[in-house]
């Protein structure tokens, strides 16, 4: 904390000269930075500004006028104050300065007494000195104790909690969305801390450096990197001296830099982990001869826990309008994230990792295989629940393979889960929260098919000469299995104009709609289509 102007008046070496201040009485808290003795008649050139000027006015005398000039030429130059020494004998010399103090908010002290000027540098500079040092002192134990929490990884409730030990105050950790992570109270009812913090928080604005805001004069650091800021840190009811202030927003920064570090050690942890993970489940499709011992053992030390089977799980991203590469592995690496969340919630294990573009492979642990429906409905539940809080963002589908007692013929399973959820994500929303082989049928052989020539053949000799409508039209008759009251009542189109349409549709096909087998090759030639419309590969 600075030494104020205020406090150097209560000194015993200044009170001996009975000190009067003359004006600026609000200002008397002003930080002291340096004393300076001098009899000049202009100081600018020699003031840097919070400098306390002591002087025995011979500069202007018994002039009101230069004293006016003198004390004005302080103001501009950012002096704290001025302590002017004017024995009783010198009353025209008192006159003077009474005179030009009375207009200047500049803090204006008469010494009545004489005093030796030297005494009141010798002990002003001790303490600011000493205060220096213990400014310097007190930022190399806050960054020691900081640095410290982020070698030993510490947790972000203990980083706040020693913030709050360091300030004396409470301390709260939020995220961009206003949400509390972490707080500590310092004494004061967690209740009356965190009362419609959400509220409050939003009318406080955010800046992307320390400061204080807000009519609650929050003091309130950033916390993240650049761009990438993802909360802020808030000490509610910042301290109004200077240098108290300036100490708790050294204490905010540093908690700050230590919270965002603990952020990118735990994101490079979980990304070696998911490295680990990659590279064992990639070795596990690979190798089907594989000792199993060793790979329970790998799988074991990445935190899958041994299990009577094993169920290979894929979940397939819609890759939406773009098939940004960079995109998608931010979809990827979210989803990631979010099946980590909930595999913890649920208190389950897996491996989990990149498939391939769009895909992340699962192999989860299943404790019993009488209990892999319901697994399979919570923990596909509590994704989508989550998934869902990013609308448009993550629109997965899950395939799901054979349960396997060996976790190498488990991840075999993963190219058939795979198929199964890329297929599966060009059927009609339903109710299911995932998929097996015996859901996508005749539409997983031609997913496989999609792209050999003689299928492309196939579907174009099929359904050429279709535009877009017929092709509708088509789809939704062959869906109602060639009943055309059935299509009529749906809503479609009205009777007779819907006869009208299937008998044109029947015309530029070249066949009869009645006939059951051109109705198979006709929905075989549709489906081939949507199928042949999906990105390769995902």
């Amino acid at each position: 904390m600075s030494l104020t102007l205020e406090a150097i008046l209560e000194l015993d070496v200044v009170r001996a000269g009975a000190p009067e201040v003359l004006s600026g009485h609000g200002a008397l808290d002003a930080a002291v930075r340096w004393v300076h003795v001098a009899e000049l008649r202009s100081l600018a050139d020699l003031l840097e500004g919070g400098e306390l000027v002591l002087t025995t006015g011979l500069a202007f005398g018994d002039s009101p006028g230069d004293a006016g000039e003198y004390l004005a030429g302080l103001q501009a130059a950012g002096a704290a104050g001025v302590i002017v020494e004017i024995p009783a004998g010198r009353p025209a010399d008192a006159a003077a300065l009474a005179a030009a103090a009375a207009l200047t908010t500049l803090p204006v002290i008469r010494l009545h007494r004489t005093i030796r000027f030297v005494e009141v540098t010798e002990v002003v500079h001790r303490r600011i000195v000493a205060r220096q040092l213990e400014q310097v002192e007190k930022a190399r134990e806050v960054h020691e104790v900081f640095t410290m929490l982020s070698l030993q990884s510490a947790g972000v409730q203990e980083i706040v909690d020693r913030a709050s030990q360091l300030l004396g105050a409470p301390v709260v950790l939020e995220d961009s969305s206003h949400l509390v992570v972490a707080f500590a109270a310092a004494g004061l009812p967690a209740q009356e801390l965190l009362q419609d913090w959400q509220r409050r928080s939003r009318a406080v604005h955010g800046y992307p450096e320390t400061r204080v805001a807000g009519d609650g004069l929050w003091l309130q650091t950033p916390v993240g990197l650049g761009s990438t800021q993802w909360g802020r840190l808030v000490l509610p009811g910042a301290p109004r001296e200077p240098g108290a202030a300036a100490e708790a927003a050294m204490v905010l920064e540093r908690a700050g830099q230590a919270l965002s570090i603990n952020r990118l050690a735990e994101r490079d942890q979980a990304g070696l982990a998911q490295q680990a993970q990659a590279g064992l489940i990639h070795e596990l499709r690979g190798s089907r001869t594989q000792d199993d011992g060793e790979a329970l053992s790998r799988a074991s030390a990445l935190g899958l826990k041994p299990s009577p089977a094993y169920l290979p799980l894929v979940l397939h991203l819609d890759s939406g309008s773009g098939k940004d590469p960079m995109s998608m592995q931010r979809k990827e690496r979210a989803l990631l994230e979010m099946l980590d969340a909930v595999l913890a919630a649920t208190r389950n294990t897996a491996l989990a990792a990149a498939l391939q573009t769009g895909q992340v492979a699962v192999l989860l642990a299943l404790p019993a295989r009488m209990l892999e429906d319901s697994l399979l409905e919570r923990i596909c539940g509590d994704l989508a629940a989550r998934t869902s809080a990013v609308p448009g963002e993550l629109v997965w589908t899950a395939g799901v393979g054979r349960a396997r007692s060996r976790l190498a013929d488990a991840a075999a399973g993963l190219d058939e889960a795979a198929h199964v959820a890329q297929t599966a994500g060009t059927l009609a929303a339903g109710a299911n929260r995932y998929f097996r082989s015996t859901d996508v049928r005749l539409r997983g052989l031609l997913a496989l098919l999609r792209e050999d020539p003689r299928a492309v053949s196939f579907a174009d000799a099929e359904l050429r000469g279709l535009d877009a409508e017929d092709l509708a039209l088509l789809q939704r008759f062959l869906e109602c299995g060639g009943n055309k009251t059935e299509l009529a009542r749906s809503g479609y189109l009205s009777r007779p104009t819907l006869y009208a349409r299937l008998a044109k549709l029947e015309a530029r096909l070249g066949v009869s709609l009645d006939d059951p087998e051109s109705r198979t090759s006709l929905h075989v030639a549709v489906l081939l289509h949507q199928l042949q419309s999906l990105p390769a590969g995902g």
